[in-house]
C-alpha cells in the first residue's frame, strides 16, 4: 500500500481531494468548505483539503469513544506486539512519508527523513509500554492490608498539530496516547495534511482497530469543536503562543487535561573561549535548517565580548555555500517556506531590522531562486538589540539575528528576561561556566555545545514560561503520565472473624 486515499478534487485532475479518516476509512467532507494545499517549491496548488464541520468532528469523536472500551481492554502484550508492527511499517515507508512532507511543507528530503526518524524514536519508546505502565506495590502497609498503584488511560485524546513537522509531532502525541490505551483524534495543519492520512492507512494496515485513530482536517471550527466536545478527555497542542494559550484556556474551562506548547525565541550564547568555527557551523545549521521553521531553531545568537567579530565573519562566509531550491533535488540544503504569505512576512523583518538600526549582513531576497516557489534565501542581521521587532518576535524563517554583549551575565539576563523559554544553548570550552549556565538559565531544554537540544525519546520535550501552557511536557515519561491517570488500591482479605464496626478514623497500625 503506497497510494493515499485522496481522490482528485472537482477543480481538476491535477488537484487532489484530501479527505478525513474516520472509523478506519477515508471519509469525504460534507461541509462544503475546502482549503488549498500547495507545493511550496513551485507555488502550484496540488490539493484541496476538506475542512470539517462541528458535526464531522463529532463523528470522529463518537467513533473514538465507541472504540475505547475494547482498545483499553486489549492486553499489554498484544498492544506491544501491535506497536512493533506499527514501527516496522512506518520504518519501511519512511521515504514515502518524507516525500509527502517535502511536497507539501517544502523541507528538503534529508530533513524530512530526519523528521520521520525522530518520530520513530518515540514509537520505539512506546514499544516498552508494559514497563512504562508498571505501578508500585507495598505489602503489609497496615496489618493485613496491601497498597498498590496503577495507571489507566483517560479515554478519547485529541491532537492539534503544526505545519512545520507534519509527521513527527503527531507521532509524539498519538504514539504514547495509543500505547497507554486511549483512542485518538488528530487535527493536523491544513497546510500540509497528507502525511497524517498516509499514517492512518499504515496504522490500519498494522492492525489498529477502526475508530482508534482518526484524522479530521479543518480550521478554527474543527479546533473549537475538539476543545469543547464533552467526550474529549485530553488535548495536546503544538503551535504559536497565542493559540496555545487559547487552547489551554478553552479546553481546561471545558474540564479537559491539556498540554499546549507555544512559540520560542531560542538564544545561542557564544563565549570568547568557544571554538568559533564550530559555533559558526552550529549557528548556520540551527538557524537555516528547515528554512528556520522550527520551534527549536536558533534565531538569536548572543556573541559575548571578543567573540562577536570573528563569529559574524565566520557565519557570513558560510552563507553563500548554502544551496536553496526544491527539496527533492540533489544537494539542496534549504527549501522554500510553507506559504507565500509566510514568506513575505518573514522577509519583512529584513527591512524592519534595517530601519530599526540593525546591520543587514546578508539579505536573503538577493539570493532567492527564480520561479514561483515560496523561497527566501538566508539572511543575517547584526547589531540586533532587544527593542527591535526582529529580536522580540518569533520570525519562524531563515533570518538569524546577532546581539552583542560584553559579559556572560548580560547574555544570561537576555535569555531569562525573554518571555519565551523553549530552548537555549551555550558554546564554550569552560566546563565550569557551562555547568553554571545550565543552573542559571530559565529554559526547558538546554544545549552545551549542542545548538538544538531536542531530548531523546526517553526524556520529555517542552519549554518554560510562554512556551508551555499546562504542567506536562510532551512524549517520554511525562507523555505517559499525561495520557494516563493514577489510581491507588488499598486491599485487605481479612479473616471474617475479625470483622467489626468501628466508627473511628482509619488507622494504619
Amino acid at each position: 500500500m503506497t497510494e493515499l486515499a485522496t481522490p482528485p478534487a472537482e477543480q481538476g485532475q491535477s488537484v487532489r481531494r484530501i479527505t478525513h479518516w474516520i472509523g478506519g476509512r477515508a471519509v469525504t467532507g460534507e461541509s462544503g468548505r475546502t482549503a488549498p494545499v500547495y507545493n511550496p517549491a513551485t507555488g502550484v496548488q496540488t490539493g484541496a483539503v476538506d475542512l470539517a464541520s462541528v458535526e464531522e468532528v463529532g463523528r470522529a469523536v463518537e467513533a473514538a469513544k465507541a472504540a475505547f472500551p475494547a482498545w483499553r481492554a486489549m492486553s499489554l502484550s498484544r498492544r506491544t506486539e501491535l506497536f512493533f508492527r506499527i514501527r516496522k511499517l512506518l520504518d519501511e515507508h519512511r521515504e514515502d512519508i518524507a516525500r509527502i512532507l517535502t511536497s507539501e511543507h517544502g523541507k528538503v528530503l534529508s530533513d524530512a527523513m530526519g523528521e520521520v526518524a525522530r518520530g520513530l524514536e518515540v514509537i520505539e519508546f512506546c514499544c516498552g509500554i508494559p514497563h512504562l505502565l508498571k505501578g508500585s506495590f507495598s505489602e503489609q502497609a497496615s496489618t493485613g492490608i496491601d497498597v498498590y498503584s496503577i495507571r489507566q488511560p483517560l479515554g478519547v485524546a485529541a491532537g492539534i498539530t503544526p505545519f512545520n513537522f507534519p509527521a513527527m509531532v503527531p507521532m509524539w502525541m498519538w504514539a504514547p496516547a495509543l500505547a497507554c490505551g486511549n483512542t485518538f483524534v488528530l487535527k493536523p495543519s491544513e497546510k500540509d495534511p497528507s502525511a497524517s492520512l498516509y499514517t492512518a492507512e499504515l496504522l490500519k494496515e498494522a492492525g489498529v482497530p477502526d475508530g482508534v485513530f482518526s484524522v479530521v482536517h479543518g480550521d478554527k471550527v474543527a479546533v473549537d469543536a475538539l476543545l469543547e466536545h464533552p467526550d474529549v478527555d485530553a488535548v495536546s497542542f503544538v503551535g504559536s503562543t497565542p493559540i496555545a494559550k487559547y487552547v489551554y484556556e478553552t479546553a481546561t474551562r471545558a474540564g479537559k487535561r491539556v498540554q499546549a506548547l507555544g512559540g520560542a525565541k531560542n538564544h545561542m550564547i557564544v563565549l570568547p573561549d568557544a571554538d568559533i568555527d564550530m559555533a559558526a557551523d552550529a549557528a548556520v545549521s540551527a538557524a537555516y535548517g528547515s528554512a528556520g521553521e522550527r520551534c527549536m531553531a536558533i534565531s538569536q545568537v548572543v556573541a559575548v565580548g571578543d567573540a562577536a567579530d570573528p563569529l559574524v565573519q565566520a557565519i557570513r562566509e558560510r552563507l553563500p555555500k548554502i544551496k536553496v531550491g526544491n527539496g527533492l533535488e540533489p544537494d539542496v540544503e534549504m527549501g522554500p517556506l510553507v506559504t507565500r504569505e509566510h514568506r513575505d512576512r518573514v522577509a519583512s523583518y529584513i527591512d524592519q531590522g534595517r530601519e530599526q538600526g540593525a546591520t543587514v549582513v546578508a539579505d536573503g531576497r538577493e539570493t532567492t531562486p527564480e520561479g514561483d516557489g515560496f523561497f527566501l534565501g538566508v539572511s543575517l542581521l547584526d547589531n540586533v538589540t532587544p527593542e527591535m521587532d526582529a529580536y522580540k518576535d518569533e520570525i519562524f524563517g531563515p533570518v538569524l539575528g546577532v546581539t552583542r554583549v560584553a559579559t556572560y551575565d548580560e547574555a544570561v539576563r537576555l535569555v531569562n528576561e525573554n518571555p519565551y523559554g523553549n530552548g537555549t544553548a551555550i558554546f564554550t570550552r569552560d566546563g565550569g561556566v557551562a555547568r553554571q549556565f545550565q543552573f542559571d538559565v530559565q529554559a526547558g531544554m538546554v544545549g552545551i555545545n549542542v545548538p538544538i537540544p531536542v531530548p531523546v525519546a526517553y526524556y520529555s520535550f517542552g519549554g518554560w514560561k510562554s512556551s508551555l501552557f499546562g504542567d506536562t511536557h510532551i512524549y517520554g515519561p511525562e507523555g505517559i503520565n499525561f495520557y494516563t491517570r493514577g489510581k491507588v488500591v488499598t486491599s485487605r482479605w481479612p479473616d471474617p472473624a475479625t470483622s467489626k464496626v468501628d466508627l473511628g478514623f482509619p488507622q494504619t497500625r
